[in-house]
């Protein structure tokens, strides 16, 4: 019997590989609810995580894991420390109601599973005519714009935090958009920034800088990402600030640096869904450089930098989407970039469509313009919606719910619609404290409102 459990050890200890599973992920862009006028965007990856060479095979299913629901099979033979995605893009025509994807994946003789729902809803549109998430940033970079909020925000616990993500999930916002980890209030090229003399201050435990942001959360990131994994949620992390519309090659470095921390420690939840770069861009994507050799440079730096930040985080990460928010201005000026910098960027989510500047233009024009060039990429166009308006000393306020829905109805092409932000402009009754003014619960009840017409109409 000793002899017989002896040889049952070491069989088991010169297993080449344990799977566990934890290299295995399942992404659907867009995830949640969606109309069935777009495609979805059905992605598997898988790592090797082992220090041998293995073969996986891996098989997409929908609702049911039989050969007549079998949307793509594939054998992958991965080196130690390597990825593949397996993709399948299926059109929702025909398919309204709840579905289930099943990602299966076998290693010998261990086999794991991901599961995800999606909601197909029958639609002469593209939208879903609803905020599918929103912003959250732990304190607003601009005291001006935040003046309203940032005193209130910065004292909210982690166990607060939660209880924010816990109001999003009521009004059915379950997309969560983490503004940045760092905080640097330095524009493009200021102060020679580099990776290693960085003075930013990160808002989570980070062991690559010292700085901390002065606020109560000892690590809001881990307890928004713990929270929606309790209820479902998915959250795209924010990799930034290095330097506002910094896409230098500095700034890569950094980024990547950074991606990699915030995956190792935050990684296991299953509602990180994506990364999202913070820098943001103008429309034109040239930064409002002045000479024409500028625009070049600028407009290069930004496809060289997706290009390898989209290659680096697969590396570790495979198949989890890259965001970048651009405004809509000038559009037109970027169109000679736009198709090379969508090939390495899988969700463009653009905002500022309500207020385009004089000889610019319309707002449904530049989104048109927006969602041919990503439609030929197979590339995803978001919408970043503004639920703001300015103050004339430039601070933000709530923008009137009416408006809000003008705009959820006006421009109708989006696959998905987020909202910036959640904290200081939407504020749940229900709350033990209100970030923000009085009128933040005006505009939470609003919306609410008009979330159950919207739904009564449907049914």
């Amino acid at each position: 019997m000793k002899r017989l459990l002896l040889t049952l050890i070491l069989f088991y200890l010169a297993l080449p590989f344990s799977f566990a599973g934890d290299g295995v992920h399942l992404t659907l862009i867009p995830p949640g609810k969606i109309t069935d006028k777009v495609n979805l965007d059905i992605r598997g990856g898988i790592l090797n995580e082992s220090n041998q060479q293995q073969t996986f095979n891996v098989s997409l299913y929908l609702d049911k894991e039989k050969k007549s629901h079998l949307l793509a099979k594939q054998q992958v033979v991965l080196a130690p420390g390597k990825s593949e995605v397996v993709k399948v893009v299926v059109p929702t025509a025909g398919k309204v109601g709840r579905h289930e994807v099943i990602l299966k994946v076998s290693q010998g003789r261990k086999t794991v599973r991901k599961r995800q729902t999606v909601e197909i809803i029958s639609s002469e549109i593209r939208s879903i005519q609803q905020i599918s998430g929103a912003w959250m940033g732990f304190y607003h970079w601009s005291e001006e714009e935040g003046k309203h909020w940032n005193q209130d925000v910065k004292k909210l616990t982690d166990g607060q935090w939660q209880e924010m993500v816990r109001s999003m999930h009521k009004i059915d916002m379950n997309m969560i958009v983490i503004q940045e980890v760092f905080r640097n209030q330095y524009y493009i090229g200021a102060h020679n920034l580099d990776v290693n003399n960085y003075d930013g201050k990160a808002f989570y435990p980070s062991k690559l800088y010292k700085g901390r942001m002065p606020i109560a959360a000892e690590d809001p990131i881990e307890a928004v990402l713990s929270e929606a994994d309790k209820l479902g949620m998915q959250v795209l992390v924010g990799v930034g600030m290095f330097a506002w519309f910094d896409f230098t090659p500095e700034s890569l470095e950094w980024h990547k640096r950074v991606a990699k921390e915030l995956w190792d420690m935050y990684g296991h939840h299953e509602s990180f869904y994506a990364f999202y770069v913070s820098e943001e861009s103008g429309g034109s994507l040239d930064n409002w450089e002045a000479t024409k050799e500028g625009q070049i440079r600028r407009k290069k730096e930004i496809v060289d930098f997706f290009r390898e930040f989209k290659s680096y985080c697969n590396s570790f990460a495979p198949g989890k989407p890259i965001m970048l928010a651009t405004n809509s201005f000038l559009v037109p000026q970027g169109m000679d970039t736009y198709p090379a910098l969508m090939e390495h960027l899988d969700i463009l989510c653009p905002f500022g469509f309500a207020r385009m500047p004089e000889n610019d233009l319309t707002g449904k024009e530049a989104a048109e313009y927006l969602q041919k060039v990503c439609d030929e990429k197979k590339a995803h166009l978001w919408f970043d919606l503004e639920t703001f308006l300015f103050n004339p000393d430039n601070s933000l306020y709530p923008r009137p719910v009416e408006q809000i829905i003008h705009d959820l109805n006006l421009f109708d092409n989006f696959e998905k619609i987020l909202c910036y932000q959640f904290p200081g402009v939407f504020n749940d009754p229900e709350m033990s404290v209100r970030v923000g003014e009085e009128r933040t619960i005006d505009l939470f009840n609003g919306y609410r409102r008009y979330l159950e017409q919207l739904t009564r109409k449907r049914n």
